[in-house]
């Protein structure tokens, strides 16, 4: 299982996936929104998305996981 982690703290401005999506690597699955600039989230591998973990407008930190793939 991979996990697709928040590259920098602040809010999630959008969910662009769902659990039982399949996403491949690249592919922009969060956005978060930070010092008013819109930061894509990509997965880093090829998965089908098992858990997300946040919602539109929690707020996550550096490292935060915010969704788990399973392969």
């Amino acid at each position: 299982m991979s996990k697709v982690v928040a590259s920098m703290a602040g809010n999630v401005w959008k969910v662009l996936i769902k659990p039982g999506d399949t996403v491949v690597e690249g592919q922009d699955v969060v956005i978060l929104e930070s010092m008013k600039m819109e930061i894509p989230i990509a997965a880093e591998g090829n998965g089908i998305v098992k858990e997300v973990k946040v919602n539109e407008a929690d707020f996550v930190n550096e490292g935060d996981v915010l969704i788990e793939l399973a392969n």
